[in-house]
């Protein structure tokens, strides 16, 4: 019987949430023998906002965010490697629901594994969450991972 599933895409954000969603992509992936595209997303609209806030330019944001995913994506490489799955990682710069469905189409995507944080309240209508757009808008289906 041919596998439903090849590679994952998983992406994170740094939280603790998006971590706990990549460490269930792992297992997964090592349980059926699958192969994960680990995804972070510098959101360049956050970029924009924490500069106005903070003061700071843009460039050292950017490169902080930068540091934060390789970080983050370092700890789920060698989660991987020590669970023997095969494993590759990405990061780009956009608006991160839209990054997330490109990508899809661009690597040969079949399931998206990602986190859910739950947001209350006007920022929720106004800015939705970057899971719910995924959902809307991804051609996979998407596996939702709750906080623990």
């Amino acid at each position: 019987m041919e596998k439903p599933f090849t590679k994952i895409l998983v992406p994170i954000d740094g939280s603790r949430y998006s971590m706990q969603a990549a460490e269930y992509g792992i297992k997964l992936a090592q349980a059926y023998g699958l192969e994960i595209l680990a995804f972070y997303v510098i959101d360049e609209t956050a970029v924009e906002s924490m500069a106005h806030l903070s003061n700071k330019p843009e460039d050292e944001l950017r490169r902080d965010l930068q540091r934060e995913g390789e970080n983050c994506l370092r700890y789920l490489t060698d989660l991987a490697a020590d669970a023997g799955v095969p494993f590759e990682t990405l990061i780009r710069e956009g608006t991160p629901h839209q990054e997330i469905v490109n990508l899809v189409s661009q690597q040969g995507i079949d399931l998206i594994v990602i986190g859910k944080v739950g947001q209350r309240g006007p920022r929720r209508i106004i800015i939705g969450s970057v899971t719910e757009r995924v959902i809307e808008n991804a051609r996979c289906p998407v596996l939702v991972v709750r906080p623990e």
